[in-house]
């Protein structure tokens, strides 16, 4: 288990799916958590849940980070940050793919992950912290429809690997968890821009999916690791998936 210095974590992305699985997670095994998004009604909420401080903050914008990160690093040292915001956008071949939708995606799985990360790293330094990124297998395997979410993946999972590399001989880990498909009630109705039927045809049929809670608990666990055990990288998928194009799907 992590030292005592400092059980606080930060969890960006915090106000649905993942994030805020992860807020609960570890909010129930007794760490302090700051809870960072930008809807201020889900994350008071989920404060009122969880007991988690909420921070309203817009990690694609670099004084909403700023204030964010000052605003946490004044109540006391940080032990973990926890990168779970970020989404798809579209599933466009690249053709016709739209640059907004791939800017964005970039701006936030990619930029947003950086800055937070570079704005958190002294005081992780300090406590012998975590840094831990939520990619995707999107990130590992390519595939058509998809080259601006894989792309921005990819990208973010170079990030960590880099980072790792960069940090050895002092007291950081640096963790990745890619996940494969997790049913969330938001990621693929935000990636169909709110059409609701492409958004459930992606888990038709398919038994299990992964839950958001499910991925939560890989953070519980990698973080729970004693300081000197840096779990590299985690890939997890539900049974019925073996790659993005190999799922059983029943009926």
């Amino acid at each position: 288990m992590t030292n005592d210095v400092a059980r606080t974590a930060v969890v960006t992305g915090a106000s649905s799916g993942i994030g805020a699985a992860t807020v609960r997670t570890l909010a129930a095994e007794g760490w302090t958590v700051f809870a960072l998004a930008r809807r201020e009604e889900k994350l008071v909420r989920l404060a009122e849940e969880t007991g988690c401080t909420p921070v309203v903050a817009d990690i694609t914008d670099e004084e909403s980070t700023s204030a964010a990160v000052e605003t946490i690093l004044a109540a006391g040292p940080v032990k973990a940050l926890v990168n779970c915001a970020g989404g798809a956008i579209g599933k466009d071949p690249v053709a016709t793919a739209n640059l907004d939708d791939w800017r964005a995606m970039y701006e936030l799985n990619v930029l947003g992950t950086l800055r937070i990360t570079q704005k958190l790293l002294p005081a992780l330094r300090e406590s012998a912290g975590t840094v831990l990124v939520i990619s995707s297998t999107a990130g590992i395997e390519p595939y058509e429809g998809g080259a601006g979410y894989c792309a921005s993946k990819f990208a973010e999972r170079v990030m960590a690997r880099v980072l790792r590399l960069e940090l050895i001989g002092e007291p950081v880990r640096v963790v990745d968890i890619a996940p494969g498909m997790v049913q969330t009630d938001e990621f693929s109705i935000k990636r169909f821009h709110g059409d609701a039927a492409k958004a459930a045809a992606v888990y038709a049929g398919v038994p299990d999916p992964l839950k958001a809670e499910d991925i939560a608990e890989c953070v519980r666990w990698a973080l729970d690791q004693p300081d000197t055990v840096d779990v590299d990288n985690i890939v997890v998928r539900p049974r019925a998936e073996g790659s993005y194009t190999k799922v059983h799907r029943e009926g």
